[in-house]
């Protein structure tokens, strides 16, 4: 784990002027993004519909891996996104994202922006490829081959990297004595550790690719009901304190827009280049959580998602289950 020359940005906010409920469309008001190329995954419901919707409106040029492709032509469609462009990818199997991958850098376009938006959430105990459980192996395992197999275009374009993680992280670190929940699976636990393996692979990515003029930042999205929740049962979601008996959220959750607000400001902010390997939450660097006060559960990250040895524990992991590493 040696990384010469980089300089670790400071978890600590920026006063970037924008808060919890700034819009997706206010982060990039103004902006004029034409020529840069993003990739988005899960960029066609909740928070990554809005995120494509954002970069579209201000230029970017914007491209879809979907597992379901046609309907994610619909969806885009429908949403008068139609230029949108759309392949066929399933995070769930490596093969299928080392095919986009392989296909994409061969196309000859550039990448400035990929946003690992994507994600599956609390699901039952569900296996994929070599027996790996599928929270790790789609949120994190996915993207990690992705982003390691489109390496060669994230380094040409200098890009900016985006891995969405969540407050799961601070539900648990990574189970590095059993990864794959071999031994009694809770779902909880299994999204929490994948919503922390997001934000490590960020600050490992950044460590390794601020050589190459790439960096990398985690985003807390925040609160919001999308189709992520459809494994949960309202019993659940008032049990997490979600909403009340009546199904009314509580105070703070945040609309599709204003979710993706983070991501879009983490992949477009002048303010934070230079900068990376950061957690970031309402459209700013998080400040690290105060586990005194009342709000740790839902503000803040936790020191275990963004310890640099732990990340680099779990990029060495990740490269030996997936048999990819870009700076091997």
């Amino acid at each position: 784990m040696n990384h010469a020359g980089h300089q670790p940005t400071p978890q600590q906010p920026l006063a970037s002027g924008f808060g919890h409920y700034t819009a997706a469309a206010a982060v990039v008001e103004g902006m004029n993004l034409s020529g840069c190329v993003a990739i988005v995954t899960g960029g066609y419901s909740g928070l990554g519909l809005e995120t494509v919707r954002a970069l579209d409106g201000v230029g970017v040029r914007v491209f879809v891996p979907a597992r379901r492709p046609d309907h994610a032509r619909g969806v885009l469609a429908a949403a008068d996104l139609g230029g949108v462009e759309v392949f066929d990818m399933d995070l769930g199997v490596q093969a299928s994202v080392k095919e986009f991958a392989r296909e994409y850098v061969a196309s000859g376009n550039r990448l400035d922006i990929l946003i690992n938006n994507a994600a599956i959430m609390a699901c039952p105990e569900t296996r994929v490829g070599p027996g790996w459980e599928a929270q790790f192996a789609t949120n994190h395992l996915g993207h990690f081959t992705l982003v390691n197999e489109l390496w060669p275009v994230l380094a040409d374009g200098g890009a900016r990297v985006v891995a969405l993680s969540s407050t799961g992280h601070k539900i648990s670190g990574i189970h590095f004595d059993d990864p794959q929940f071999m031994h009694g699976y809770d779902k909880w636990q299994a999204y929490g550790q994948a919503k922390t393996a997001n934000s490590l692979f960020a600050v490992e990515l950044d460590a390794q690719g601020t050589d190459y003029g790439v960096r990398a930042f985690a985003v807390n999205p925040g609160g919001i009901m999308t189709g992520l929740q459809r494994h949960l049962t309202n019993e659940e979601m008032v049990a997490a304190g979600w909403m009340d008996d009546t199904g009314k959220l509580k105070d703070g959750f945040k609309s599709a827009g204003e979710g993706a607000a983070t991501s879009v400001w983490a992949a477009t902010s002048p303010l934070l280049d230079g900068k990376g390997g950061v957690y970031c939450e309402d459209c700013d660097i998080a400040s690290p959580t105060e586990q005194e006060s009342e709000f740790a559960r839902f503000a803040g990250v936790d020191a275990h998602a963004v310890d640099p040895e732990s990340a680099w524990r779990l990029w060495m992991l990740s490269a030996e289950l997936t048999g990819v590493n870009a700076f091997d």
